[in-house]
């Protein structure tokens, strides 16, 4: 099999899979929400379009990143959360209906955003021009492979919705299976560039992991939101769309070392990650109730 099939071919349909997936698990309800509590999506949405790409960018200046590292690194900050911030919520007894919409929301918007952060993001570290990458051929890439797949989920779970429950467990195997597969593949493929940059890599990762979650629970608490929607925002600020970030690296742009940096942070987000929900089931709502 060709490089330029896998690349090309798989890797895209997989990951359209996986979108198809995200579309079967969200309701009509999950959209009723947006309605319904307006604050905290605006909020969340705040935090994951404009807070986290600029910490990306103070992470990428502060570690003084190459240019790969910190094309990467913002190109991951530019791919909303998928599932794995739904199940985290969930995990953490946080606001499952708000994880969900502002993942649902996330995704129909970074259609526009993500390509805008990414072109940004190449003119700003890469001293050289880069042909490959086509603002046109990106946003459609990505309505292709997120926004369409996710809209079909959505049209089959409103017509035929014990098939889409049932289908869901499937949906979240495969998506972290591929999102392990794409880690490791990486990781092999750009090992000498991962070996020689991991340490300072790392840091910068963790740091915005950190930072990230760090924002969305202060968001939370300086808008005056209860405790399961300030954790909620904690969860979708710091998880991010790690496989969606490296097949953009692999695929659209044709570079891996673009993909190393999200290839660490799909790691690192789970540590923060579990601090958060540790934290979030260790003390009781009162007791950030009586802060806000």
């Amino acid at each position: 099999m060709s490089d330029s099939i896998l690349t090309q071919v798989i890797l895209p349909l997989v990951l359209a899979l996986i979108m198809f997936g995200m579309g079967l698990s969200l309701t009509k309800q999950d959209f009723l929400e947006l309605g319904k509590e307006p604050k905290p999506v605006a909020i969340g949405l705040f935090g994951q379009l404009l807070i986290l790409p600029l910490l990306a960018y103070g992470i990428a200046i502060f570690f003084n990143l190459s240019e790969h590292l910190a094309v990467g690194i913002m190109i991951l900050a530019a791919c909303p959360g998928g599932t794995s911030s739904n199940i985290l919520s969930q995990l953490a007894r946080a606001n499952l209906a708000l994880s969900v919409s502002l993942t649902a929301v996330t995704t129909l918007i970074c259609v526009v955003t993500t390509p805008l952060i990414i072109r940004f993001a190449i003119e700003e570290f890469n001293d050289t021009p880069v042909e490959s990458f086509s603002l046109l051929s990106t946003t459609l890439g990505l309505i292709f492979i997120t926004l369409i797949p996710v809209l079909v989920g959505i049209l089959i779970r409103h017509n035929f919705a014990n098939f889409a429950i049932r289908s869901e467990v499937f949906f979240r195997r495969l998506s972290t299976g591929f999102l392990i597969f794409m880690i490791a593949a990486i990781t092999y493929q750009e090992r000498t560039t991962f070996l020689t940059s991991f340490a300072l890599l790392s840091e910068a990762v963790i740091s915005l992991n950190l930072l990230a979650i760090g924002s969305g629970l202060l968001l939370g608490l300086i808008f005056k939101l209860v405790k399961r929607d300030t954790v909620t925002l904690g969860i979708e600020v710091g998880v991010q769309n790690s496989a969606m970030a490296m097949l953009i690296s692999i695929t659209f742009l044709d570079r891996p070392d673009y993909a190393i940096a999200a290839g660490i942070y799909g790691l690192a987000m789970y540590l923060g990650a579990g601090l958060l929900i540790f934290g979030a089931r260790r003390f009781p709502t009162k007791s950030i109730a009586k802060s806000v």
